[in-house]
């Protein structure tokens, strides 16, 4: 398939510009402006809209069991989602639910080869380590997993010790993958947690209050010590604390090779919405804070010391013993009301993947924020960058995949969670206008998104073989 987009508003991460884009089969084949038109080719107006790598979320939980029901979207509906709001490639993570570590990836595969609707790929959960996982990991690296997830929270779980950590960071220092690091402080949270049940705390505000700011902002502080000491790359996902950005500069400023993201939700979202009568729906880990952490976060994006703004997405029903109507069927799955008489049992996790592009375009660029440049490159570039897909990702040069958004910056949506297509019951932004909205998703050459009509399928997305690490932002 030939495909011709004229006289677009290119952006990338450094430049603007108008030019028209060829695709020939699934890669871009050149840019220009007045490009001859092939033979039979498609041609699509992009006059007065933009032209921009499509989305990476690298940061997304799909299909993932948790207390007792599993996340709302599988690698179909997650995708279609993710497509719908711009976003042609997402990374999930492979729980450490088995031994080999090769048997936790073939599980993974089996859930996401054949439902996958964009393009994805896999980090892998370390949460259990000995000498024979030690020796497990090097072997990721051939599958094109090149990251590795380390948890300082969630004891008796997932938690590694300091010394486990530092032995992964040396490991993958050694072989070349890039480790991520959930940062909370898990033994004061255990022991907030024990106080609040005691005291019958148990509304939805309890599960901030139980997972202090503070105990993010020395966990940043000692990974980061942990990165020093091993020369290893660091990457602190999910940042949500002003302290943690704080944090993140530090070690940064030192040399530290150090990298950060944030997610819409700690932009927008507080422990205010946390106590309201819905407050569940607002559960995720770690919590949403304060209006002072929301402006630090989003200093963090403007200056440079947030590199990546992802989701982690993990959605579920507000109340799964309703169904709703998803491509024509009823669904219904067990969701936050399992923990309606105790915080403690309420899902960790919000939807987000299909809403990011959207409301950082509304409330971002066209506000006057941010650049429509730092917005690509935010959402798109420098994530393909750190995971080892650029420039085939997040890049709009000839022989990368075509994975291209057209947005349509003039058009204005009331969005909620009938526009959104993730597959869950409830939308964090339901009601907002925004500013910006997708007119067509290609994902490598092929047209998914056409305004409000779905062209994707399942099993067409493909698993991308990620590069060692090599790219400090």
């Amino acid at each position: 398939m030939t495909v011709v987009i004229q006289s677009g508003t290119i952006l990338t991460a450094s430049d603007t510009y108008q030019a028209d884009i060829l695709v020939e089969g699934e890669q871009i084949k050149a840019i220009g402006t007045d490009l001859a038109i092939p033979a039979g080719a498609q041609v699509i107006n992009a006059v007065d809209k933009y032209v921009m790598p499509g989305g990476v979320d690298v940061h997304t939980h799909f299909d993932l069991p948790m207390f007792g029901t599993v996340s709302s979207d599988d690698h179909y509906t997650g995708h279609k989602a993710a497509a719908f709001g711009g976003t042609t490639t997402v990374i999930d993570f492979i729980s450490q639910d088995f031994a080999p570590l090769q048997a936790c990836v073939d599980a993974w595969h089996a859930k996401a080869d054949l439902k996958a609707a964009v393009d994805f790929g896999f980090h892998m959960n370390i949460s259990r380590l000995d000498e024979q996982v030690e020796a497990e990991i090097p072997g990721l690296v051939a599958q094109g997993i090149t990251s590795l997830k380390v948890f300082t929270a969630y004891n008796n779980r997932l938690r590694l010790r300091d010394d486990q950590i530092l032995r992964v960071l040396r490991t993958a220092k050694k072989y070349g993958l890039l480790t991520l690091v959930h940062a909370e402080n898990g033994d004061v949270i255990d022991m907030l947690v024990a106080e609040a049940l005691a005291q019958h705390h148990v509304e939805p505000v309890w599960h901030a209050r139980t997972r202090p700011a503070w105990g993010a902002v020395e966990a940043v502080l000692r990974s980061a010590s942990l990165a020093a000491e091993s020369e290893a790359p660091l990457y602190i996902v999910h940042m949500n604390a002003a302290g943690e950005v704080d944090m993140l500069s530090y070690a940064r400023e030192q040399g530290l090779p150090v990298m950060g993201e944030t997610c819409p939700q700690y932009l927008f979202f507080s422990e205010d919405n946390l106590a309201q009568p819905d407050g569940a729906k607002f559960i995720c880990s770690p919590p949403v804070r304060s209006g002072t952490d929301q402006q630090r976060l989003w200093e963090g994006l403007e200056d440079g010391t947030i590199q990546v703004l992802s989701t982690d997405h993990c959605p579920f029903f507000y109340d799964g013993a309703k169904p709703i109507l998803y491509e024509g069927k009823a669904v219904a799955i067990p969701g936050k009301e399992l923990g309606k008489e105790d915080f403690t049992k309420i899902p960790n996790g919000l939807p987000g993947v299909g809403d990011r592009m959207l409301v950082f375009w509304s409330t971002a660029v066209a506000t006057g924020r941010i650049t429509p440049n730092k917005f690509v490159e935010l959402t798109s570039t420098n994530p393909a960058k750190i995971f080892g897909m650029y420039p085939r990702k997040g890049s709009l040069t000839p022989g990368a995949d075509a994975d291209i958004l057209i947005l349509d910056p003039n058009q204005h949506i009331h969005y909620g969670v009938a526009h959104s297509h993730q597959r869950t019951d409830y939308n964090l932004y339901e009601g907002w206008q925004l500013t910006g909205a997708v007119d067509k998703v290609f994902l490598r050459g092929k047209l998914i998104v056409d305004g409000k009509e779905w062209h994707g399928q399942a099993g067409s997305g493909k698993f991308i073989r990620r590069k060692p690490f090599e790219h400090l932002i």
